[in-house]
């Protein structure tokens, strides 16, 4: 497959290019200095010059806070843009994978979310990533995802490894915000099956096992080999400065579109979880 990735020097898109080149693909690697997505005629003619059979559309502004005082950037990296690659896709004849969020729903569900619930997003992100998906409708592959962790870039995996080797520092999480780990590890592999086989439509792509942040937190300590009780829950609404953004309570993602495909769940996060950890570790 010939293969175009953007946003390829982010947490994911590193993943995706490293695997989509393991299996021989002809990869095309864009990074922001390579490719403004917001450029519609830029966008037409790296599409027209590559060729491409699909598209692995891993760039994104996911600074979340950042997005409610960036409204215009947010709409015009996660939305419009979109729409210039889907535009950009139909003209060669590419399939585009376009990688969204649990953040398009409110969180208000009793129960994880499938692929066909309203969406309701209660941020400029949600709501920037909403348009993207729209813009990429209907012929693209939309995969949401949630509380994405991998060897590069920053996440939380990396931020509890921090802190927890300062033996004095605190540590307090949420335990009111729910949602399932995903690990690039994993994501990375499934966005290319969903390019190679062309798969239109919404898939919610995620590892398995829902916990909340503070219950995350005490599997990156059990697997660091620390002590897990050095964290303690706390409520949302006692987070000091409180955050910007909304974040939705349930971000819990269902895959009932991904199994009815065929394709097999992906692992537990422990799993990857552990193997991240311990090439953190030993780097």
């Amino acid at each position: 497959m010939r293969l175009l990735v953007t946003g390829a020097a982010g947490q994911l898109g590193i993943d995706v290019v490293d695997h989509a080149r393991s299996l021989d693909d002809e990869v095309v690697a864009v990074a922001k200095a390579d490719l403004d997505i917001t450029d519609a005629d830029a966008v037409r003619r790296l599409l027209d010059e590559v060729r491409p059979d699909a598209v692995i559309n891993a760039a994104a502004y996911t600074a979340v806070d950042a997005c409610e005082t960036n409204e215009a950037v947010a709409f015009a990296v996660n939305g419009d843009a979109v729409g210039h690659l889907s535009a950009a896709c139909e003209l060669v004849g590419a399939h585009l994978v376009h990688v969204s969020t649990d953040y398009v729903f409110d969180g208000t569900l009793d129960r994880p979310y499938r692929e066909d619930d309203i969406t309701n997003p209660q941020s400029v992100y949600g709501r920037s990533k909403l348009a993207g998906e729209l813009a990429a409708w209907p012929g693209a592959s939309i995969a949401r995802t949630s509380w994405v962790c991998g060897e590069h870039g920053n996440n939380m995996v990396k931020l509890v490894l921090r802190l927890a080797a300062n033996p004095d520092q605190a540590l307090a999480f949420v335990d009111d915000q729910r949602g399932k780990p995903t690990f690039t590890a994993d994501l990375a592999p499934a966005l290319h099956r969903l390019a190679a086989d062309r798969r239109a439509g919404i898939h919610h792509v995620t590892n398995q096992g829902a916990v909340s942040w503070y219950e995350f937190v005490r599997e990156i300590l059990i697997a660091s080999g620390h002590d897990p009780d050095r964290v303690r829950p706390i409520a949302t609404s006692d987070l000091d400065p409180p955050r910007p953004a909304p974040r939705p309570a349930n971000s819990v993602l269902d895959d009932t579109a991904w199994r009815a495909a065929g394709y097999k769940p992906l692992r537990d996060f422990r799993e990857p979880l552990a193997e991240l950890v311990a090439k953190l570790q030993a780097s």
